[in-house]
């Protein structure tokens, strides 16, 4: 078998390549920002290779990965484990669930954390037709993984992709929270139909208009930007409209310093009913973790909203003003997020935990957005 170094020519959405023990760690935020400014919640998440994958050329008949995974599980909570599907010019050849690797168990009711070892996992992918071909390993989007190695029984080789690059931006939505595997997430279902390239920066728990995101994205080579605001700022209770409003203004003027006529587009988040009239913070509903499960609840009061407090509702109608206010910038467009999930929709599928949808949800917007959005005369269009 022939052992292939690994590069971010070969490994395809990420920032960087760390070298770690055990191998290199992928990161989706470049140093010095994961290092100075991401708060422990985003340093763990920006580690989970949402719509990071391996793709390359090769003529093998068996492709090995081995990987080491670092998983958050959460007592007495039954959580799907991370997956890798396997892609062979475009088609899905194997989906592999992961079995092993490290665990981190947080204890909701005391905040206690029990970290458990594992060893690593392989997703081997055999009795491939000995023709070229291109080859797609997209990794889990929900857990830290470390590559530790890329085997085959011939060459591999990276592969010059043309196509153009789509950044975007958002929650643990556009991370893929409760989907059940990586090329499931919506992001990914919508640069699949689009023929693009996805870098994203759908971090959960972490779209709070922080400044250095902007830079981050100012910073990219990207042919198509979004951003896809609001739902973290709200159910956090991180700001109210004198303060939203200044920072989306900031965020996106920043991102024109590097991208001054680059296509983008502010989306407004999707319906939810807990948050539509109720501001954050948002929290896990007691009741349903005494039952095994997880639901969130908003907790805040609607009285707030006349002094300035966030809800889904407020925030769609500052996103669309902001982007009208700044009618000068051709190439900025907005998309209300109830085109892609609305209050019907919830009716229909609603989301399991109040706030993130499953793998059918995240299909439906996944080509709703694809059609808003880079269909014909749409926004992102090519």
């Amino acid at each position: 078998m022939i052992t292939t170094p690994l590069t971010l020519d070969l490994v395809r959405g990420g920032a960087e390549l760390e070298t770690v023990e055990r191998g290199l760690r992928l990161h989706r935020l470049p140093l010095p920002y994961r290092g100075r400014e991401a708060d422990g919640q985003l340093t763990m998440v920006e580690r989970q290779p949402s719509g990071i994958h391996l793709r390359f050329r090769t003529a093998a008949t068996v492709v090995a990965l081995r990987l080491h995974a670092t998983r958050v599980s959460y007592r007495g909570l039954d959580r799907a484990r991370g997956q890798v599907d396997v892609l062979v010019d475009g088609v899905l050849v194997r989906r592999q669930r992961l079995d092993d690797g490290d665990a981190l168990e947080l204890d909701l009711a005391t905040g206690g954390a029990t970290p458990r070892p594992g060893s690593a996992d392989v997703v081997t992918v055999g009795d491939l037709a000995p023709a070229e071909k291109t080859v797609e390993m997209w990794l889990p989007h929900n857990e830290q993984i470390d590559l530790v190695s890329l085997e085959s029984d011939a060459p591999l080789a990276p592969i010059d992709d043309a196509r153009p690059v789509w950044v975007h931006h958002g929650s643990s939505i556009s991370h893929g929270s409760n989907a059940a595997a990586p090329t499931e997430i919506w992001p990914v279902v919508a640069a699949r139909a689009a023929g693009v390239q996805l870098h994203n920066l759908g971090f959960g728990g972490s779209a709070m208009v922080d400044p250095f995101l902007a830079r981050v994205i100012r910073d990219r080579d990207a042919d198509l930007i979004s951003v896809k605001l609001g739902i973290n700022v709200v159910n956090a209770d991180a700001m109210r409209v004198r303060a939203f409003v200044p920072a989306v203004h900031g965020f996106l003027d920043t991102i024109r310093e590097g991208h001054p006529d680059t296509p983008l587009l502010v989306v407004s988040p999707i319906f939810s009913g807990i948050h539509e009239k109720t501001p954050g913070p948002g929290a896990f509903d007691p009741e349903s973790l005494r039952a095994g499960a997880a639901r969130f609840v908003a907790t805040g009061s609607p009285d707030d909203v006349a002094r300035g407090a966030l809800t889904l509702e407020v925030v769609r109608d500052l996103l669309a003003a902001v982007v009208a206010a700044r009618s000068d910038d051709p190439a900025l467009h907005y998309l209300d997020g109830l085109s892609l999930y609305g209050a019907d929709d919830a009716r229909a599928l609603p989301l399991p935990d109040g706030l993130h949808p499953d793998t059918a949800t995240h299909r439906l917007i996944g080509e709703r957005f694809a059609a808003a959005a880079f269909g014909a005369d749409g926004p992102l269009t090519t």
